[in-house]
């Protein structure tokens, strides 16, 4: 059995809209990726929301419940008696998306659910992150709807995670001692001067081990990356020695949206979306989502599209 995204959506704030929350971005992205299913929100067993940064630094109540009561998804057990859905939030910065497919394909190998949403939305604490522009991350949201597979040899591969020890390289943090009347809409990043570097080498070590240990051909892979510099997609490319259309770094949606900050906890959704729409390169016949942040940890999961009826290659 397998494991496979059956819709996905990306999502920026309302035009016009002053300020934002994590929960309305979410849901946002969750009532569109389930509308391009053609599915009711009752056909979800299951929502993990992975966001990190959220509006006023709300941590409680757990974000998942709220974003599962704005969708709509299973509130009433009287009026919609079929299986019970549960939401939880897992928060491990840029890697949550991947940790959540992880979870996701553990939930339905074994039958506790038919599917399971994925959604990641960050905010400005202070409610718009164009107005901070020492913010580094854009506001935006995004959605994985996932199920069981119907082909063996299609969907994702094993989810593998790495860790190092040492400084962080990028930190986020409320400094509560000093934070005052107004500390609900602020936040402190701190981002070291060589991050782009090491999280550069970093990315590019760990494809190379999920390679070798998947017996993945990176010849005929399309790698989905993060974006933590403009030209890091062709700076991974020449690490790996591939083509530099090979490797697609996620970035907001939109020209509006160039230079507004990176695609956080949303990025490899974003990347996802991306290249579905611009088609696959000539030769490759998988995807491979990496992410590296905070830690340094990094998280890697191959994928193989689900062939449709009458296709005999990607």
């Amino acid at each position: 059995m397998t494991t496979v995204i059956t819709a996905a959506s990306g999502v920026l704030p309302p035009a016009g809209q002053s300020g934002c929350t994590a929960v309305g971005l979410a849901a946002l992205a969750a009532r569109d990726c389930l509308a391009t299913a053609r599915l009711a929100p009752q056909s979800v067993g299951a929502l993990i929301n992975v966001g990190v940064y959220r509006e006023a630094n709300t941590f409680e109540p757990a974000m998942a419940a709220l974003i599962q009561k704005e969708v709509g998804i299973n509130l009433d057990y009287l009026a919609n008696p079929g299986p019970a859905a549960f939401s939880f939030d897992l928060m491990n910065g840029a890697c949550g998306v991947l940790n959540a497919v992880q979870v996701a394909q553990a939930l339905l190998e074994t039958a506790s659910c038919d599917r399971v949403l994925v959604t990641a939305a960050d905010v400005h604490p202070g409610g718009c992150a164009g107005d901070d522009p020492l913010y580094p991350y854009a506001d935006l949201g995004g959605a994985l709807l996932l199920e069981r597979g119907t082909q063996p040899d299609r969907g994702f591969g094993r989810v593998r995670t790495w860790s190092r020890q040492g400084d962080p390289a990028v930190a986020g943090h409320l400094e509560t001692a000093t934070m005052g009347a107004g500390g609900r809409a602020v936040v402190t990043v701190v981002r070291d001067a060589d991050r782009e570097e090491r999280l550069l080498e970093f990315t590019a070590s760990v494809v190379a081990d999920y390679a070798r240990a998947e017996g993945l051909d990176l010849a005929r892979t399309l790698v989905l990356c993060g974006r933590p510099a403009p030209d890091f997609g062709a700076r991974l490319a020449s690490c790996l020695n591939l083509d530099a259309a090979q490797v697609l770094a996620s970035a907001p949606p939109g020209p509006s949206m160039e230079g507004t900050g990176e695609a956080h906890t949303a990025g490899p959704v974003l990347g996802y979306l991306q290249a579905t729409a611009a088609g696959l390169p000539a030769g490759t016949e998988q995807l491979l989502l990496v992410t590296a942040g905070a830690g340094l940890s990094a998280a890697c999961a191959s994928y193989r599209p689900p062939l449709e009826t009458g296709d005999t290659a990607l």
